[in-house]
């Protein structure tokens, strides 16, 4: 029997267990979830740090009672001089660069998140700043113990990583990779995060931080500088929502790929599966992700920039046609083009009904691996997504790129509240799509869940080929009835990386607080 944590005066869920204890002591000491949620942010950006970072972009949900979800997008913007004729200046005429310092070139914006989220919070209310960075600090200063999941992807990615400035100062103790078990210390994040919380949040962008950042970027080749970290700000955004038979569902608005998170969920529910777990259940969430990528892959990018918009692709005669395009026996044809990535989900709830829906990432894991030496800061490649040909996704002067990014939130009809979400890139979508089904739609316990056996359609964190990925624990009969109807299928290991680290929190209407973490990935629930 698979067990939830449970509690009645706060929740948290992270793929990192320090990350879920900061979050619970700043539960335990009065905070709201958001402020819960920006520790645990800091803190798994110090202990997680190949799937995410304070160089990188975040994402909120976040639902208070009786009122509308609030979201957040802290969302990166392109340099003032990114443009297709600087990148081709440099020789980058067909695609974007994802590593070094080209592959920098889009605004580290999770912290103006935090900022934004912390607005939300009374002043009277609002507990200090040392407090909720108190424990990322001390890891970074003090050391973390490398993870296994560390240790395999700095190995795995060494040849694009270890040439990068500044890297291998940081990441590569020694001179070469860490393994599992290894103390690894970041003395000058640990100062930046010191600063932040003697300063303000602000000063990442308009202070000594940016300026620091500003030179070493432009000295490195970036085409960021530091009036671009000035003219930053995340925004609060109009989430988009549709409607289940189970509940409303919520999700960021583009550039994220939360559109298709809702639209998988949707069709699904138009095809009234009766019973998880068998070759409708799987065979159909399937279907209905190929038909939301096909739509996204061709429309989705910067929202200024896209028509239609995302909330046409959910109208529900919209809706209804994709879902006749779905074949309840045979496969559609695939593969179409994936969308990598690397990111970390985590969720909050306090005892007052606040709960949240948070994801941070740099996209690649480390990703661009451009590390700032005087700050400790290593700067996303998330502009990797940019396209430099024509379309909603082209690169220019303060765009946004898409971004697979996308937390979710729902409001069952019988008063439940779920955050849930996942890293894995191009696997987001579908795992939220298993994760939610099988626990809103067809009752099963919430840590069951997530760790029940997963899928991937397509490529992702780590793999290469566009197969449907399957985890070794499904039934073979179930394997075999995939395989006849079409589906080119590839067995994985039984708890997969490729399958993402989810995580699901609930509050239920009785005020008890459940969460649930993924035993694929180093972290916990953790509830009181």
């Amino acid at each position: 029997m698979l067990h939830s944590a449970k509690g009645l005066n706060g929740c948290v869920t992270a793929p990192h267990l320090a990350a879920a204890l900061a979050g619970r002591d700043v539960l335990a000491a009065g905070g709201t979830a958001i402020e819960a949620m920006v520790a645990a942010a800091a803190t798994i950006a110090v202990t997680y740090p190949h799937m995410n970072g304070i160089g990188g972009d975040g994402f909120w949900l976040i639902h208070r009672p009786g009122e509308a979800p609030v979201a957040i997008s802290a969302a990166g913007r392109a340099a003032g001089l990114a443009t297709p004729a600087w990148y081709a200046e440099r020789g980058h005429t067909e695609t974007m660069p994802t590593r070094g310092p080209l592959a920098a070139l889009t605004v580290p914006a999770t912290i103006s998140g935090w900022a934004k989220a912390l607005d939300l919070v009374p002043d009277a209310r609002r507990l200090p700043l040392a407090t909720l960075l108190q424990a990322a600090v001390g890891y970074a200063r003090d050391g973390i113990v490398v993870t296994g999941n560390q240790a395999d992807t700095t190995r795995a990615k060494l040849d694009g990583l270890k040439d990068v400035p500044g890297f291998a100062e940081v990441f590569l103790p020694r001179g070469a990779p860490p393994q599992a078990g290894d103390v690894l210390r970041q003395p000058a994040l640990a100062r930046t995060l010191e600063t932040l919380a003697s300063d303000g949040l602000d000063a990442f962008y308009r202070g000594a931080i940016a300026a620091a950042h500003g030179a070493f970027l432009e000295a490195a080749g970036s085409p960021l500088r530091s009036a671009d970290f000035e003219r930053f700000e995340a925004e609060i955004v109009e989430p988009l929502s549709v409607e289940l038979s189970a509940g409303t569902l919520y999700n960021l608005p583009p550039p994220t790929q939360g559109v298709s998170a809702l639209m998988i969920l949707a069709l699904f529910d138009r095809l009234k599966v009766a019973k998880p777990e068998g070759f409708d259940h799987l065979h159909g969430l399937i279907e209905a992700t190929k038909q939301a990528f096909i739509l996204r892959n061709a429309g989705l990018g910067d929202p200024d920039r896209m028509d239609p918009p995302a909330t046409a692709w959910l109208a529900p005669d919209r809706l209804d046609a994709l879902a006749g395009r779905i074949d309840p026996r045979t496969a559609l044809p695939w593969p179409h083009v994936a969308k990598p990535g690397d990111t970390i989900w985590m969720g909050a709830a306090d005892r007052e009904g606040t709960v949240v829906s948070f994801i941070q990432s740099v996209f690649w894991e480390f990703g661009s691996g451009l590390t700032c030496p005087q700050t400790g800061v290593t700067f996303q490649n998330r502009g990797a997504g940019f396209s430099l040909q024509p379309g909603p996704n082209e690169l220019g002067p303060y765009r946004r790129p898409f971004h697979t990014l996308n937390p979710a939130l729902a409001h069952l009809k019988d008063g439940r509240v779920m955050a849930y979400g996942t890293m894995g890139g191009e696997g987001q979508p579908q795992t939220q799509a298993a994760v939610f089904s099988r626990y809103a739609l067809y009752g099963e316990g919430l840590q069951m869940a997530v760790t029940a056996p997963r899928w991937l359609l397509g490529r992702t964190w780590g793999e290469a080929t566009t197969t449907l990925k399957l985890e070794d624990r499904f039934p073979p009969p179930l394997i075999e009835a995939l395989r006849a109807a079409g589906h080119e299928v590839e067995i994985i290991a039984p708890f997969s990386d490729a399958a993402g680290h989810a995580g699901a929190l609930v509050r239920h209407p009785s005020g008890v607080l459940e969460g649930a973490s993924d035993p694929r990935a180093d972290g916990g629930a953790v509830a009181y």
